[in-house]
């Protein structure tokens, strides 16, 4: 993506299922779930740039010892340290421990982060500063083990308000209005309920610490989840762990989030992304499986492990953009579908250059589209094939020679490379723009001036800065006699509200571009009737947005965002093609989250959030919509 956008937060669990000192025995070290936690976050470290945080829960404990350590930070390498504290603190305990070190007993004693439940977290945030406060895993303490709670999340919930206002009419007094505490609270709040119903059914029968054993013994995670989740309105994939050792997985019941799982008699671990867990584990992909929509991955104190429905599963909507452009490509699916979307591209790319293959050089903008051009290129030559069978097998007249079409192969280039050393330090917009242009690099020489087409590949085109202000000025420099920018996604023309700091509807170039198209025809009325829709929107379930899109064809829009972005520049034809969402859909069959492209959420709260967010650009708001 040449527009940079936050996104998701990545989400890691380890839980190990035999005795610590199992570990040391068979791996040689007290530090096999340290290192494999590592593993699994620098594995999805695509998913958190703006802190990382760790914590550890060690089972049965003596009363006196800490058994709950945590490490967070805001460093600009995040998970190195924090892992370089606990190296530190590692080496530390083995000076003092001696020959102990390698005593399970001596070592939960005596040193933090030696516990058998961990989670890790990514933080990508879309709300609240850059501070270490605001880093997951979050604490909620109490001296009784089983109300203590650890809960890390990729979330954002666009009912906050709603949430908030229901922890206050029970009574409590939430210290921050932000999704991650009150998610905390409201988790926290059941499980305090679910701890004193069976404490009140043996409070004549037992005394306090026989009590306490049995409601380690017998709490209900899975109801407390059932509870707290009811009227949750958002994506979520959140992992959690209890005082006495008990953890989950929770997913939302459309499945907008990610979340994967593996597990074997040693370990149960999962993660928002399967290549992470196949790196770490060292396991086959088919063993990895996913946490179901609606449903919790719940690991007892014990380490037995199921799921458990949460909520009524939704239809199921998978984000689309974590194929196109979030997740890791080494998945293998992610992989195919990405290269997919590239060769679905072909028809329209043809057309465009008017099937003059001889005069086009393909090239894509570094480095998450390569997959994509790798497929719109074997497309390519998929099309070739077809034109010698229509030569040679069929016997067709062709302009060109046979031995030209049998020689013939589409003209590659690496033309777009970006200069990762250029920091783009001044940061007023009106001075700024000069540095930006300068990001990206080209390869010089290599095209026909004013002869040669440039067809250049994007996995996705969000707000199209970059694009105009960078790309295309140097692509310009080049003297194409005409640039074609394909986006392997479709147009991107409402806010995300589940996760992905995409909020404000001035940011798309393609709204932009709608509201230029409706200023030109003069269809002023038609804005202003969906600003008063949108102001007393009562209907959860419509998107009014919509009708902005309505009057306009696809290909109208992607014509107006090629004027827009080349606007600055005279002489080279810009063309802009985006991937079609039918396409999108055949090339990610099992994921149809599409609201981004099409306005079709999920969830109420989607529909709320889109038409608050096209209120504030009216009024000329720039918060989020949610």
């Amino acid at each position: 993506m040449s527009d940079a956008i936050k996104h998701e937060c990545g989400i890691a669990l380890i839980r190990l299922r035999k005795p610590l000192q199992y570990y040391i025995d068979k791996y040689g070290s007290p530090l096999y779930a340290v290192k494999k936690l590592y593993l699994l976050m620098e594995k999805q470290h695509n998913r958190g740039q703006d802190g990382a945080g760790v914590a550890n829960i060690k089972l049965d404990v003596s009363p006196g010892w800490r058994y709950i350590s945590r490490y967070r930070s805001v460093k600009t390498q995040p998970i190195l340290d924090i892992f370089s504290k606990l190296e530190r603190k590692f080496e530390k305990c083995r000076k003092e421990a001696g020959e102990k070190f390698n005593d399970a007993q001596w070592l939960q004693e005596n040193c933090a982060f030696t516990g058998e439940a961990w989670i890790g977290h990514l933080r990508y945030g879309t709300h609240g500063g850059n501070k270490v406060e605001n880093c997951h895993p979050m604490l909620r303490q109490n001296n009784w083990r089983s109300r203590n709670l650890v809960l890390a999340g990729n979330f954002n919930m666009t009912n906050l308000d709603e949430l908030f206002n229901t922890l206050v009419k029970i009574g409590q007094h939430p210290k921050e209005k932000v999704d991650t505490v009150t998610v905390l609270e409201k988790i926290g709040h059941f499980l305090d309920e679910e701890n004193q119903k069976i404490f009140d059914e043996y409070k004549n029968q037992l005394n306090n610490q026989q009590i306490t054993e049995r409601i380690e013994e017998e709490l209900d995670l899975g109801r407390v989840l059932q509870r707290s989740c009811k009227d949750f309105d958002g994506g979520y994939a959140m992992v959690g762990m209890t005082g006495y050792g008990a953890s989950f997985v929770a997913r939302d019941p459309a499945g907008i989030r990610p979340a994967y799982y593996y597990a074997d008699d040693e370990v149960i671990v999962a993660a928002s992304e399967k290549p992470a867990i196949k790196t770490a584990f060292n396991v086959e992909y088919q063993e990895i499986l996913e946490v179901q929509p609606g449903h919790a991955l719940i690991v007892d104190k014990q380490g037995n492990y199921d799921q458990h429905k949460i909520r009524e599963p939704l239809e199921k909507k998978s984000c689309s953009f974590e194929r196109i452009y979030f997740s890791r490509g080494s998945d293998p699916d992610i992989y195919h579908e990405r290269k997919q979307l590239g060769r679905l591209l072909v028809p329209q790319v043809l057309e465009a250059i008017n099937f003059d293959l001889k005069h086009t050089v393909f090239s894509y903008i570094p480095n998450t589209a390569e997959t994509a051009y790798l497929g719109m290129m074997e497309g390519l030559e998929e099309y070739l094939a077809n034109r010698r069978k229509e030569v040679f097998i069929e016997e067709k007249p062709h302009v060109d020679s046979k031995e030209e079409i049998l020689n013939f192969r589409p003209r590659v280039e690496k033309l777009v490379l970006k200069d990762a050393k250029l920091r783009t330090f001044i940061t007023d917009d009106d001075h700024r723009d000069d540095l930006v242009a300068h990001v990206y690099d080209t390869t010089y020489e290599v095209i026909k001036k004013h002869q040669d087409t440039l067809v250049v590949i994007d996995d996705s085109i969000v707000r199209g800065t970059t694009l105009e202000v960078s790309i295309l000025n140097m692509l310009m420099r080049l003297q194409p006699k005409k640039i074609v920018i394909v986006s392997s996604a479709p147009q991107i023309r409402f806010p995300d509200c589940y996760g992905i700091d995409m909020s404000r509807m001035k940011d798309f170039i393609a709204f932009r571009a709608v509201m230029k198209l409706l200023q030109e025809q003069d269809m002023g009325l038609l804005v202003d009737q969906v600003y008063r829709k949108c102001l007393t929107a009562t209907n959860t379930q419509v998107n009014h947005v919509k009708e902005l899109y309505a009057p306009f064809k696809y290909r109208e829009i992607s014509h107006k965002i090629a004027e827009m972005i080349s606007s600055r520049y005279d002489g080279i034809g810009v063309e802009v093609i985006y991937q079609t969402v039918d396409n999108l859909n055949k090339a990610c069959p099992s994921h149809l989250g599409d609201w981004y492209f099409t306005g079709d959420y999920p969830t109420p709260g989607g529909n709320k959030v889109v038409n608050r967010a096209f209120v504030n650009y009216m009024e000329g708001k720039t918060v989020r919509a949610y």
